[in-house]
């Protein structure tokens, strides 16, 4: 699978002229597994989840496996991604937006921000993609983060090579190949080079290259920022990103026990479905302090007046 929505307007040809060739590039069936284990995930809030906010849905793959049970409202900043998700999900909501900043003067019940988080490239824009999710955050509900790499995942996976693709019925064929790397690991970006083969119906062909730039930050990066958001914060991962000396066993990228109410920190909830390499889930109280703070001085006052 690859990240789904654009870091900047018109940087990335893939989220603009190449949209069309999206299904093709990455296939909306490889996200069924682990839409599967999302689903489960939301599963396990404090409250129903219902209705969810989809930043940064790019293409809506991930969308199409949850809309049957999730009343989705999607997010993109590149309006021809969105055109491409309005034909799978016609169903859905679709808002042209930036995930960093977008507000839409109301909560959901859980709020998804998969891989397209990947194109946040500095701490101060993955702390406004926090405080966004937050703000549309009801109290109870919760916020999953699925970042295709950490700072530790990286290190451990060292770059290398990667592909895809597929076909459609039209007779159109897609692929890609990737190499990443890391240019300086100080800090907090990695970049990916790319090359798609596009090939017509009618056989005719083009090759396009592109470097992206992706965000690659560091587990205890992603847990203070969500904490800092207001939210309770966990991190997860999956087998893949658990096979190296940096995968997540260590203090640094748990939380307690009682933060999570399931299973113990670090190993993740285990609600089917395939586990992404990265997950973070952030959840919120069910009492906010503005009503914390009401509820003392509600209390005060009755005792001074006697009742």
């Amino acid at each position: 699978m690859m990240a789904g929505m654009t870091g900047a307007p018109g940087e990335y040809r893939l989220y603009r002229d190449l949209a069309p060739w999206w299904p093709l590039i990455s296939p909306p069936q490889e996200y069924a597994a682990e839409a599967a284990y999302l689903a489960g995930v939301f599963a396990s809030a404090a409250v129903p989840v219902r209705e969810v906010l989809d930043l940064g849905s790019g293409g809506g793959h991930v969308a199409m496996h949850l809309k049957d049970r999730l009343a989705l409202t999607l997010v993109d900043r590149s309006p021809e991604m969105l055109s491409v998700s309005r034909e799978l999900n016609p169903e859905c909501v679709h808002v042209q937006g930036d995930m960093r900043t977008v507000r839409l003067g109301r909560v959901f019940d859980a709020v998804l921000v998969h891989d397209a988080v990947d194109y946040v490239t500095c701490e101060a824009g993955l702390r406004q993609v926090i405080e966004t999710a937050f703000a549309h955050c009801r109290p109870g509900g919760l916020a999953i983060f699925v970042p295709d790499y950490t700072a530790e995942s990286f290190r451990t996976d060292g770059g290398g090579h990667g592909g895809g693709g597929g076909g459609d019925a039209a007779g159109r064929q897609a692929s890609f190949s990737q190499w990443m790397w890391d240019p300086d690991p100080a800090d907090d970006w990695i970049q990916a080079e790319y090359e798609f083969v596009l090939r017509a119906a009618d056989g005719s062909a083009q090759v396009v290259r592109e470097a992206h730039r992706l965000g690659a930050f560091r587990r205890a990066t992603w847990l203070s920022l969500l904490a800092g958001a207001g939210f309770s914060p966990e991190a997860h991962s999956g087998p893949e990103a658990q096979s190296g000396p940096e995968a997540h066993s260590g203090p640094e990228a748990q939380s307690g026990p009682e933060e999570q109410g399931g299973p113990e920190a670090g190993t993740g909830p285990d609600p089917g479905g395939q586990m992404p390499r990265n997950l973070f889930i952030g959840r919120r109280g069910l009492r906010t302090p503005g009503i914390a703070a009401f509820s003392e001085c509600f209390r005060l006052a009755r005792h001074s007046l006697g009742g």
